[in-house]
């Protein structure tokens, strides 16, 4: 017979699990309708801002002012210009305090990077305002500090869900992008719950959400997964570079030009040469354009994603605000675009293994490359697209965009190595 002191241990689980579950539902709902509303407006306002550069081209020009009124503004309020996603990714490890003022300092320099023409992305932006957001949402709600770390990755599931229309990549890259090899699913319910919150929020703005259409899928067989792993492991080559290309050039802006009003001046002029150089502006801002016609059309210029690594590398690691997340996108559409001839894929299809392959390369995210696959592409092809995040991510060893990335796990055997990425 069940006793009653039985019954009671139960009863008593049963209340602990569901005051939890109540509790983390209310919160990362608030945190969605913050993270929603923000992320909205900011996709408008870098859609604004990208609208308008297409329309007024002297903003090139203008980029080097830009670049020093960024900096200024981050020191006006005292916030450290290099803060930025690395800090966003280690308080969600420990107690470290994010600042509010973040969230409209990286707002207003994304936006001033993509409207001069900056060539960067828009996430990394949406894991800082996110981060913020949580942050101050765990301050206020006077939460302890393994609380405040999930309700940081709360903010960035929201915000990120807000900008691309893709909740379930949000809700896996937040829980995946702090430590490798380790998923936060404690996070789960919490992040999607705040993904689902912005990303329908972002819907009744009306933006919609991040989708290609692309052809030449091949049918499952040991020819097409050959293909595919090749052109994966070639992508795998391509973000080992990336993430080379990015902290040498880092390393060296900050060498050669330790003042930070001159580096970024410096890397404004820069981007102005470079862009009459090449003679177009498929470059400057996030290169969506080229990203689609890559995709849809199967077209893209074999340097193209040479070029948008210097871009990027340039406007990043000289000061300006974004992200290279997109700018990935790009470069992965346009090398798999073009590689995809050599192996005997379509174009666009390989463009689109290459967008996936490369950015589970740079991030270190292979359940998150398969649901952005299953997102932007839909569910046809979705075994080849794992197949391609798979060999990208053991391939691309253990480099990574993000310094303050732990990889707690080896990618080769079982084992814990702990180390931070690359």
């Amino acid at each position: 017979m069940i006793s009653s002191e039985f019954i009671k241990s139960k009863m008593r689980t049963v209340k602990k699990f569901s005051i939890a579950f109540a509790k983390w539902v209310f919160i990362a709902c608030a945190v969605g309708v913050i993270g929603g509303i923000v992320g909205s407006l900011f996709h408008m306002a870098v859609n604004f801002a990208t609208g308008f550069r297409e329309g007024h081209s002297w903003t090139l020009y203008l980029m080097p002012l830009a670049g020093l009124f960024i900096i200024f503004s981050y020191r006006v309020c005292k916030v450290n210009e290099e803060t930025g996603t690395n800090l966003i990714i280690s308080s969600v490890r420990g107690n470290i305090k994010v600042p509010l003022l973040m969230a409209p300092l990286i707002f207003l320099g994304t936006v001033l990077t993509h409207l001069t023409g900056g060539s960067a992305g828009r996430e990394g932006a949406a894991l800082q305002l996110g981060g913020s957001i949580g942050a101050k949402a765990g301050e206020l709600l006077k939460l302890d500090e393994k609380d405040s770390s999930l309700v940081i990755m709360c903010g960035m599931s929201a915000v990120f869900a807000a900008l691309f229309g893709t909740p379930l990549t949000a809700t896996f890259f937040a829980m995946e992008v702090i430590s490798v090899g380790v998923i936060y699913y404690v996070g789960l319910v919490p992040c999607i719950a705040s993904s689902l919150i912005a990303y329908k929020i972002s819907l009744l703005a009306g933006l919609a959400p991040t989708k290609f259409n692309i052809t030449g899928i091949p049918r499952l067989s040991l020819v097409s997964v050959t293909q595919i792993a090749a052109l994966a492991a070639l992508c795998a080559v391509i973000s080992i570079l990336l993430c080379m290309v990015m902290e040498f050039s880092h390393s060296r802006f900050q060498m050669y030009l330790p003042n930070t009003y001159l580096r970024i001046a410096v890397g404004g002029v820069a981007v102005i040469v470079l862009t009459l150089l090449v003679g177009t502006r498929d470059y400057n801002g996030a290169g969506v354009d080229v990203i689609v016609a890559a995709l849809e059309k199967g077209k893209a210029h074999p340097e193209a994603f040479a070029l948008k690594m210097l871009f990027t590398a340039i406007t990043i690691n000289t000061g300006f605000k974004g992200g290279e997340i997109v700018p990935t996108f790009f470069i992965g559409a346009t090398f798999g675009c073009t590689a995809a001839g050599f192996l005997g894929l379509d174009p666009s299809f390989g463009a689109a293994i290459g967008l996936v392959a490369l950015f589970c390369g740079v991030v270190n995210c292979p359940v998150a490359s398969i649901l952005l696959s299953y997102e932007l592409f839909g569910g046809s092809g979705l075994v080849l697209f794992a197949v391609a995040c798979g060999v990208s991510y053991m391939l691309s060893g253990y480099y990574g965009l993000y310094s303050s990335q732990k990889i707690m796990y080896s990618k080769t055997k079982p084992e814990y190595i702990n180390i931070n990425a690359k």
